[in-house]
């Protein structure tokens, strides 16, 4: 069941939500949070399609924001308000509200959202693209308990992770954190099959991709190893190589959906390791509203304070090829000198 309204309010939407639940036999609210959506138009519908299936885990009202760009000054100076009610079929097991704002009301989203929240209930805010450096600062965060954002989208996700880091604020998380979910549940249970001591690390992703950057963060913070970071042509991460006294631990993805784990000693085995799609990505996050404290403390630990570890403590081959036949040519050089030394003395006793 749809409904359309056009330069409406947040009174009149709640409104049409009851009568909605009304008309199909459904009065009763059975949501467990609100998860609102902020977003542009071209990403709306696969941000609310990915929304929908994870509703079907974690029943709740979906509230996508959407902001109009207002071309000329005379659209700007007026504000309005159009919305799409959603229920039954076309909403999942939830409900969705589509919110579309024109106008000077695209600065205060906030007080069209206030109204729309579930009573006692938490709220989840997501940006799927655009998210701002400080969520929690902004005015729809500052609405909810759990706010996420994805820098896998952002222009320069890199540094985008650095900004965050400055700014973390308990209930933050991210989606490239979500995505190395698996690797580290697998990674973990590779380590404990073998009595060992790490050394170090290597993480192998594709270039600017941020679930690289945080794999290596939690290895380095965890294992207080040094840990490099080498480039490959993808999808995703392909390969996390850990050196230990018992041998090399590894864990290969080259194609995006079969892992191989090789541990020193033991045979080969495959791993479903399968890149997983947004909506289960979202699911995930729903299924636990307190601070993610884990995902903290490895943004925290620094992408600069990883550099300088693997450039100190991890030398790359070819400086060791460089530095070691250095010392060679010095030891003879020492005994040529000496004699010299010691005949010149001579010749001198012999013309006095």
């Amino acid at each position: 069941m749809k409904t359309d309204l056009t330069d409406t309010t947040s009174s009149k939407i709640n409104k049409a939500l009851v009568l909605g639940r009304r008309a199909i036999g459904t009065p009763a609210v059975g949501m467990v949070l609100t998860l609102v959506i902020v977003t542009d138009e071209e990403n709306a519908y696969d941000a609310l399609k990915a929304a929908n299936e994870a509703s079907r885990e974690h029943p709740s009202r979906t509230l996508v924001v959407i902001k109009r760009v207002s071309r000329s000054p005379r659209d700007r100076a007026k504000a309005r308000l159009d919305a799409e009610v959603r229920l039954g079929a076309d909403a999942s097991t939830g409900e969705t509200v589509v919110l579309r704002l024109y106008g000077e009301v695209v600065d205060h989203a906030q007080s069209v959202v206030l109204p729309l929240l579930l009573p006692d209930a938490p709220v989840v805010v997501w940006w799927p693209v655009n998210a701002p450096t400080d969520p929690a600062s902004d005015p729809l965060g500052a609405l909810a308990q759990r706010r996420v954002t994805d820098t896998y989208a952002a222009e320069q996700p890199i540094q985008e992770l650095t900004a965050r880091a400055d700014r973390y604020t308990p209930g933050d998380t991210d989606l490239s954190w979500t995505r190395i979910t698996p690797w580290r549940s697998m990674l973990a249970a590779a380590l404990d099959q073998v009595v060992c001591e790490v050394t170090s690390a290597e993480v192998e992703g594709e270039e600017f991709n941020p679930s690289v950057e945080l794999l290596a963060m939690w290895l380095a913070e965890r294992l207080k190893v040094p840990v490099r970071r080498s480039k490959s042509a993808g999808p995703g991460l392909t390969s996390v190589r850990m050196e230990t006294s018992s041998g090399p631990i590894v864990l290969d993805r080259p194609d995006g959906s079969l892992a191989t784990l090789s541990i020193q000693g033991q045979p080969d085995r495959g791993v479903a390791l399968k890149r997983r799609e947004t909506a289960e990505l979202i699911a995930e996050e729903l299924r636990r509203l307190d601070p993610d404290d884990t995902y903290a403390t490895a943004l925290k630990f620094g992408i600069e304070r990883l550099d300088e570890e693997a450039a100190t403590l991890a030398p790359t081959p070819e400086q060791d090829a460089v530095t070691v036949p250095a010392e060679p040519p010095a030891a003879p050089a020492e005994p040529v000198e000496k004699p010299a030394a010691k005949k010149a003395p001579a010749k001198k006793a012999a013309a006095r």
